[in-house]
């Protein structure tokens, strides 16, 4: 999910580079989405993994 949000970044930094700065809004605030969500799922595997672990 991380190799996907770089792909939009990089998306998002040529297509402003270009001037399409509609496409470049669009695949930066898709990138920030799949971002937030690698984080929230990296959150609960720590969680998870820390519990399965227990004492």
């Amino acid at each position: 999910m991380l190799y996907w949000t770089a792909t939009f970044f990089v998306i998002s930094l040529v297509a402003a580079l270009f001037g399409f700065t509609g496409l470049a809004a669009g695949a930066a605030s898709i990138a920030k989405v799949l971002f937030f969500i690698f984080i929230v799922l990296f959150v609960i595997s720590l969680i998870a993994h820390a519990l399965r672990r227990g004492p």
